[in-house]
């Protein structure tokens, strides 16, 4: 920086930041900021964020607002700068840092755990520094924050590092305005702060300190499975390279064919096991450090780590236990998934880790707590953009938007899959982590804690708060806010997809045709829908104009585990389609519709998935919500391209526009007993999906006349179609947006509730 002072008649400013501006080095920075440009004043944080009251010459003051917003720290967000006092007159010499102040309303916000900066890094490995190999190093731009705090404002004793009392080394450079550590309230050395520990698989000791991350790294390399702590909750890890560790874990899990997650020692470790190009390498050292689906490159690694994936989910270290194991010699490729049982939350307890008994060999516990469980975030490229897949650690619990039209409370308690919640309030828009399925009991528990702390760190009182859930009446969201005081809204699940999106995008007014496709959702006639295209604006509303044709769905929701027995209700009406399923589910889904049982309708894209799944020869039980489009998918891509569509989508008026899947099914069978390879169908499949969604947004154009297009459900996760449809819409003209900041499948519902609710709170 090159800032300098003028002569002119000094002023005084009082400023307030709004933003996410504790725990990132935010005051040290204003501190140095004045100090460099010749000011006076001081700087405090206070529930409403930072508190700044500065003094010198008009010009310099100006420089110095303007260098706050420009060369902010950079874990810190700034969501607004606001001039409360401005007067003639100079303060006493000097600038300050004030201690904080815990009186008023609450909006400030919570920081994301932090990815490791490079300069807590480099002192790791400085054998003169005296936090070298030290796993708990930390400053205030790096290090955990969401899951340590307990309340605000973010102050040590409101945090899990309260137990831990400084030394006097520490707590001089906690206390130096001039320290990186100033006020990095996890700060810690080894001679005051917590230790890690290695146990055998009965949880007993075997080393303490730094010789424990040395056994940790040779047991690694000799294939034992680890239960190591990090961030936010425990992960289990082996050597990505090792079959037999690899199918051992997904035995002991009972995880037989959901992807595993991936961390790479480096950027070179990943060369040839994936495709890294510039957006993916940038993505994957993004500061948030998400776990990135990448394509898998031609150097083969055991088949179970992905099975059935065209992907791999890889991340790189973000703490810096990881990345000591890795310079101790741990396999430079490490399978780091979640460490539970399948279909369970994350452990983050250390009190809790017997849950995860016949799971670990070892277990690498460190002493530090942690408040709650954040899971590792999940994101991916499409039109060489990033977009999330998980929204949780290192996006969690920051803001998604700003703006008036929140200025009320409100709560969004989101789906039943892949639960997050949502809260407005000052104008802020929060998305809670990724809470997991609330069918789970532990899911559910973190559910309604995550509702107290959010409503609790914010002074947001429930029985003024309006209280949104979705359609379905035995959601475990929607009983839950039954539950609770305040007035409640439901909303319609694919209109809450489609507002998601318009939401992140500050489109309140535009008009906007919105394809929402996924596996369920209950619609306002009874049928279960998945297939909607929804025609308005956020603020006028939105209707539904069009749908994937119904078919019967023979067994109701268990029919999403069973893509042959979903099948069966989109075949029925056809010939010769029984030869490609298995004897017994036909024979069984016959009964079924001869019986005079009630059966739920559903005009389901992911069904319908199902269904091309399911005659190309995937005829097992779903091992995770969505395996059977990612088979289908992985096919499709291995055809580069083909010259000609050879299926269609077609559009016939009913009720509402339909689009008819029959002729598609029937060329899809066609082609199966002509011998076309099944990569083949798959592809002109997702063609027909793409080119369907072109011709309905253009029959809906020209007789409403929307020129924007929004993507949104869990269907949508497929880069495949969602690429082929961006361009088939792009091609006629369309402005085309999706979810970017929170996930398109269930995970961005709440954000969706939340928006539709703005004419109501």
């Amino acid at each position: 920086m090159n800032h300098s002072t003028s002569p002119l008649q000094p002023e005084t400013l009082r400023l307030r930041v709004r933003g996410v501006v504790q725990g990132v080095g935010f005051r040290p920075f204003i501190f140095r900021l004045a100090q460099q440009l010749g000011l006076s004043g001081w700087v405090r944080n206070d529930l409403e964020g930072v508190l700044i009251e500065a003094a010198g010459p008009p010009e310099v003051l100006a420089q110095f607002v303007r260098a706050i917003r420009e060369e902010a720290p950079p874990a810190a967000r700034i969501e607004h700068i606001e001039v409360l006092q401005q007067r003639t007159g100079s303060l006493p010499e000097g600038f300050a840092i004030l201690e904080s102040e815990a009186s008023g309303s609450i909006t400030t916000l919570i920081s994301p755990d932090l990815t490791l900066c490079p300069d807590c890094l480099r002192e790791l490995f400085d054998p003169s520094n005296r936090r070298y190999r030290y796993p708990f190093i930390n400053c205030t731009h790096c290090g955990p924050r969401y899951s340590i705090i307990e309340q605000l404002p973010y102050d040590r004793p409101h945090t899990t590092m309260r137990a831990f009392a400084m030394c006097a080394d520490c707590a001089r450079e906690y206390h130096d305005p001039l320290d990186r550590r100033f006020h990095a309230q996890p700060i810690a050395c080894p001679v005051c702060g917590p230790v890690v520990h290695l146990w055998d698989a009965q949880l007993q000791p075997v080393a303490s300190q730094y010789p424990a991350i040395v056994q940790a790294a040779l047991l690694l390399r000799e294939g034992q499975i680890l239960a190591i702590k990090g961030l936010g909750g425990y992960h289990l890890a082996c050597d990505a390279t090792h079959a037999g560790a690899v199918e051992r874990l997904r035995t002991r899990k009972k995880r037989r064919f959901k992807p595993l997650a991936l961390m790479a020692r480096d950027l070179e470790a990943l060369q040839g096991y994936v495709e890294l190009d510039g957006a993916a390498q940038q993505l994957l050292q993004s500061l948030e450090r998400p776990i990135v689906l990448l394509p898998k490159g031609p150097v083969p690694l055991p088949e179970s780590l992905a099975p059935g994936s065209p992907d791999l989910g890889v991340m790189l270290p973000y703490t810096p236990l990881q990345h000591l194991l890795f310079a101790e010699g741990a396999p430079p490729l490490l399978v780091m998934t979640s460490a539970n049982r399948s279909g369970e939350p994350m452990v983050y307890r250390d009190e809790d880790l017997g849950r995860l008994s016949g799971l670990a060999d070892y277990y690498l516990v460190g002493e530090r707590p942690i408040a709650r469980r954040v899971d590792d975030s999940i994101a991916a490229l499409a039109d060489e953009k990033p977009f999330l897949l998980r929204r949780a650690r290192g996006f969690a619990p920051a803001p998604v938007l700003q703006s008036e039209h929140f200025t009320n409370p409100v709560l969004a308690l989101g789906a039943m899959l892949k639960n997050s919640i949502a809260l407005s309030t000052g104008g802020l828009v929060l998305v809670s982590q990724h809470l997991g399925d609330l069918e789970e009991l532990e899911a559910r528990l973190a559910f309604q804690e995550t509702i107290h702390d959010l409503t609790q760190m914010y002074q947001v009182n429930l029985d003024e708060t309006l209280i949104v859930h979705d359609l379905h009446p035995n959601y475990p969201s929607s009983l839950y806010a039954a539950e609770l005081p305040g007035p409640k809204l439901a909303v319609q699940h694919h209109r809450a997809h489609i507002a998601s999106v318009l939401a992140e995008h500050q489109l309140w007014h535009k008009e906007v045709l919105g394809f929402a496709f996924d596996g369920a959702g209950l619609g306002e006639d009874g049928a279960i829908w998945g297939g909607e295209v929804m025609l308005g604006s956020l603020r006028g509303g939105l209707q539904r104009v069009a749908h994937l044709r119904y078919a019967p769905l023979l067994g109701g929701d268990a029919a999403a585990g069973l893509p042959a027995q979903a099948a069966i209700g989109f075949l029925r009406e056809l010939c010769h389609w029984e030869v490609y399923l298995p004897q017994r589910t036909v024979e069984l889904g016959r009964k079924m519709l001869e019986s005079k049982l009630p059966i739920a309708s559903t005009s389901s894209m992911g069904r319908l998935f199902d269904t091309v799944a399911a005659l190309l020869g995937f005829h097992t039980h779903q091992d995770f919500e969505g395996q059977a489009a990612m088979w289908l998918e992985r096919l499709a891509r291995r055809v580069r391209h083909e010259s000609q569509a050879r299926y269609s989508l077609e559009i016939r008026p009913a009720k509402l526009l339909e689009w008819d899947y029959r002729p598609l099914l029937e060329a899809v069978l066609a082609d199966l007993r002509a011998g076309l390879p099944k990569e083949q169908i798959a592809w002109h499949f997702h063609l027909a999906l793409a080119t369907g969604v072109a011709q309905m947004a253009l029959h809906i154009r020209e007789q409403h006349g929307p020129q924007a297009v929004a993507l949104s459900g869990g269907v949508w996760q497929n880069r495949f179609l969602h690429n082929l449809t961006l361009s088939a819409l792009r091609a006629l003209g369309f402005e085309v947006y999706w979810n970017k900041t929170v996930p398109p499948g269930d995970g961005g519902i709440a954000l969706g509730q939340l928006a539709l609710a703005l004419d109501y709170a």
